[in-house]
């Protein structure tokens, strides 16, 4: 297994993506961490993940809040000793015109994406470098590379943390810490199936449109990305060994972005 005895921490994992990636984790020998909002969900999904054995616990996390962040963190070292890997998955989505678009909201969305993963990115790094290592893994999106109508507030934050993933990436090199993003396409999330109504409404389309004319029109299939696709590129850059595999972002798109 990749990640015997390893332990990650995955914020907003108690469904989707965050979700996926945890079950994977523990599939390859990882205990798994299941930081979310929610905590009746997040230790609901631990149980349902973890098995008798015991394998994944579940902590309450509101990644703007640095209080819950640190705790969140110390009850990870408390359980299970280290963290070796985070990913920073949360995430929200919010869709209006630049000219219509509420400050607040604006606010909301970059402190959720950002904050949050500054917040859990310098738990993490403490611990790490305390303990000689570990790989830090960004949920960015095509978003990073590119630009949608709507989205100005999710398109910043996204094109943000490739930028914070190379910061960390030089500057936990010394501690051998790794530091990369996974840049998915559209993925049929709760987070998109809420997003088609709202893009349809906006752009005076039908949900049909959206999902054929605007999510998928530039994949090579007209398929979205799945849960299992994204979990696969967070194993491949959570267990791979050397600093050479390090700053970089992966696109898993069905060709939506070609790098």
């Amino acid at each position: 297994m990749r990640l015997s005895n390893r332990v990650a921490v995955v914020t907003g994992a108690a469904s989707g993506i965050g979700k996926e990636i945890a079950r994977t984790f523990l599939r390859e020998g990882a205990k798994v961490v299941i930081a979310d909002l929610n905590r009746n969900r997040a230790e609901a999904t631990a149980a349902e993940l973890g098995g008798l054995e015991r394998r994944a616990i579940g902590v309450v996390m509101d990644v703007t809040s640095e209080a819950q962040v640190d705790t969140g963190m110390a009850a990870t070292v408390e359980a299970f000793g280290r963290v070796d890997i985070l990913v920073s998955n949360a995430g929200i989505q919010t869709v209006a015109p630049v000219d219509q678009f509420e400050f607040a909201k604006w606010k909301q969305l970059l402190a959720i994406h950002l904050d949050g993963a500054f917040l859990t990115t310098r738990a993490a790094l403490r611990q790490m470098y305390r303990q000689g290592g570990g790989s830090i893994i960004y949920m960015g999106s095509v978003h990073s590379k590119e630009a949608s109508q709507l989205k100005a507030p999710y398109v910043t934050a996204k094109h943000g943390l490739e930028g914070l993933a190379k910061v960390v990436a030089k500057e936990g090199a010394a501690h051998g810490v790794r530091a990369n993003v996974i840049c998915p396409g559209f993925v049929r999330t709760p987070l998109v199936d809420k997003q088609i109504p709202e893009q349809a409404k906006e752009l005076g389309i039908s949900e049909a449109e959206v999902i054929r004319d605007v999510m998928l029109k530039d994949t090579v299939d007209g398929e979205f990305t799945t849960v299992e696709d994204v979990a696969e590129a967070a194993l491949f850059f959570a267990a791979f060994e050397s600093n050479a595999l390090t700053g970089q972002s992966l696109v898993v798109s069905h060709g939506w972005f070609m790098q």
